[in-house]
């Protein structure tokens, strides 16, 4: 529960059709394995209690005593059990029936929820023996308790605020208005659905992007359990089709088995969300009723995936996909950019590094959407102290590749001149040292620019905008910036693809992308030492993977320090010890807040992903806010 996560599941019990004594066994059996595994919330099948295919025994007195017996069974059973389990079964309420979910809590019922819409089509018959929920509270008595029967109750947890539950019943989610629209709008941030769903050829496919998809919509957890084996194979076949999903992503799925299918929602994650977009209905006026609970508070497990490279998609399929979308997205942002100005060129200043590397490729789409020759691309490269033979070589070789018009003006002359009349010695290797060279390159590139009548493509990307691992004023200055909203692993990730892309399209052009990205990340701004590159970024800022890792979720999601680290030690655990992981997110926060200053000033450039900075877009920050509250947070964490 520490950090938002609760952990959930979805259980399918094996069942007996009719048999309600054997089937109360298997719940609370799966009831308690639940508690051993750490589960503070499960959701089992509609009607699981009788089996859903009892046809018209549910008309039967027998079978609606058996069900209310088994029911009592479980209360006994599961009384010392910290959790909330929903269980499905025919509730009889003054000459009606109801397909109901029992909300149990340590031997209590805290309400009936009946079905609201039930299906009458195809091969389901459930108003022959079943009424829709409907309005009014309805009190009665059942297992020996006053029970509450309706659809509308939440059930808020009281010791953990931002967890609250609410419940509806397989069909319900597939109407036109599932009454867990309402339920979240009066603050239900997990959803249950008891289902019995029967399997046909494409169905699975079709319930996930359901499931997955209503989770997204009301920014929810949304837990489906499904009937599974035990059920009637008459004329269906069910398979324990089992979804959790948050906010239209997919945790854990489970098919053609019985057991349990276990995750958990991050319920602080859906809170942040639903504050953050205004379009989110909170209807704090509902008639809901809400009907408390309290769990004993833990530390929950995690059990959950946690991507490390959480800009780049791990479905290969999907990746590739992407990758060719952010490439036009980012090409068409610089098209009508140069479109709108009557640029006459594109000049890019072309280091043999990834960044620039990307952008150039980025920019010979646009050329191409524009109908124009790629010589109207001017690749820049700009040799001086730090230089290496390897990335001069790779730039000159990648525009040629590309077709771009290749000018080589070495800046080194020029810089020396500027230290002579600053008086800045060529030992002293500090910052000015640096950032001279960075300026210089700048002002080649705008005067090339202006030469050609021409626009200079920005080549910086998002993560160092986040370290303000930039000149200001120069490299941290363009026309239009192609690869603001990339961040570096997706940069990296960007390039990969065009070079396998272009293996068999372009064997030296795939070739010279793969030498540049194996090739250390680096300004080279410091002399080359025998060579070889002197100045390795990660050595100096830390690992780009990590700092990407930390920019989601302590920018997108808004996380505080500890959760941040929380999470990163259980994406990085085998590559990163804590000390390492702690040292860079102290970095990134140090960083991110000093830096701001160059983030307030940015040109344009085009949001391509879910994290922009740019000040006209997403990020608002003032310039001098002060680190000390998540920097303290992370104070003592060793």
């Amino acid at each position: 529960m520490r950090d938002g996560f609760i952990k959930v599941a979805a259980g399918t019990p094996q069942i007996r059709v009719a048999d309600c004594r054997y089937n109360a066994e298997q719940i609370f059996t799966l009831m308690r394995e639940a508690d051993k595994q750490g589960v503070r919330v499960l959701a089992l099948p509609e009607l699981c209690l009788t089996g859903y295919t009892c046809g018209d025994l549910f008309l039967q007195d027998t079978l609606l005593r058996g069900a209310e017996e088994g029911l009592a069974t479980i209360l006994e059973a599961t009384k010392h059990l910290d959790l909330l389990a929903a269980v499905g079964l025919p509730v009889r309420h003054q000459n009606k029936l109801y397909n109901c979910a029992a909300v149990l809590h340590r031997g209590e019922i805290l309400a009936l929820v009946p079905k609201t819409y039930l299906p009458n089509y195809g091969e389901f018959y459930e108003k022959r023996w079943f009424e829709p929920a409907g309005p009014g509270d309805r009190l009665f008595s059942f297992c020996g308790q006053e029970v509450y029967l309706g659809s509308d109750v939440i059930f808020p947890c009281e010791s953990m605020p931002g967890l609250t539950v609410g419940v509806e019943i397989c069909e319900d989610l597939w109407a036109s208005t599932p009454p867990s629209v309402a339920l979240a709008e009066a603050g239900a941030t997990v959803i249950l659905n008891l289902s019995a769903s029967d399997e046909l050829v494409g169905k699975a496919e079709y319930r996930r992007r359901l499931v997955c998809g209503q989770s997204a919509r009301l920014v929810c957890g949304y837990v489906y359990a499904n009937a599974g084996e035990g059920e009637s194979t008459t004329d269906l076949v069910f398979n324990g089709h089992n979804i959790v999903a948050e906010n239209g992503a997919l945790l854990a799925e489970r098919r053609f088995a019985t057991g349990l299918t276990v995750s958990e929602v991050d319920v602080e994650r859906l809170d942040y969300e639903r504050r953050r977009l205004t379009t989110f209905r909170s209807n704090a006026d509902s008639r809901v009723i809400t009907v408390p609970f309290a769990l004993e508070p833990c530390t929950t497990t995690l059990t959950r995936h946690v991507n490390p490279l959480p800009f780049v998609p791990e479905d290969g399929a999907e990746c590739s996909e992407h990758c060719d979308e952010i490439i036009l997205l980012a090409a068409l942002g610089l098209k009508k950019r140069m479109e709108h100005s009557g640029a006459q060129a594109a000049v890019v200043g072309l280091s043999g590094g990834l960044d620039s590397t990307l952008a150039i490729l980025i920019t010979s789409v646009a050329m191409r959407l524009m109908d124009r020759p790629a010589s109207d691309m001017i690749a820049v490269t700009m040799p001086c102290f730090g230089t290496t033979e390897r990335t001069r070589d790779n730039a000159v070789e990648l525009a040629e590749r590309l077709g771009a018009t290749l000018r080589r003006i070495d800046i080194g002359a020029a810089v020396r001149q500027h230290f002579k009349d600053i008086g800045q010695s060529m030992d002293d290797h500090d910052v000015t040292f640096e950032n001279s060279q960075a300026r210089e390159r700048t002002q080649v590139l705008m005067d090339v620019a202006n030469q050609c009548g021409g626009l200079v493509v920005g080549t910086g990307d998002l993560s160092e905008l986040a370290l303000g691992w930039a000149t200001y004023n120069g490299d941290h200055m363009s026309m239009y910036s192609v690869n603001a909203s990339i961040p570096k692993t997706l940069v990296r990730r960007l390039v990969s693809y065009v070079a396998g892309d272009k293996a068999e399209e372009d064997e030296a052009l795939s070739h010279v992308l793969s030498d540049i990205l194996d090739t250390p990340v680096s300004p080279e701004l410091l002399p080359a030492i025998e060579g070889q590159i002197a100045q390795k970024t990660e050595d100096l800022v830390g690992p780009y993977e990590l700092h990407d890792f930390f920019l989601y979720y302590a920018i997108r999601w808004a996380f505080p320090p500890r959760k941040v680290l929380r999470l990163a030690e259980h994406a990085f655990g085998r590559t990163y010890p804590r000390a390492v992981v702690l040292q860079w997110l102290r970095t990134f926060y140090r960083r991110f807040f000093a830096q701001q200053f160059k983030r307030s000033c940015l040109p344009d450039g085009p949001k391509v992903g879910s994290v922009s900075l740019s000040p006209r877009g997403d990020w608002r920050m003032p310039s001098d806010a002060v680190a000390a509250l998540w920097l303290e947070e992370l104070e003592g964490l060793e």
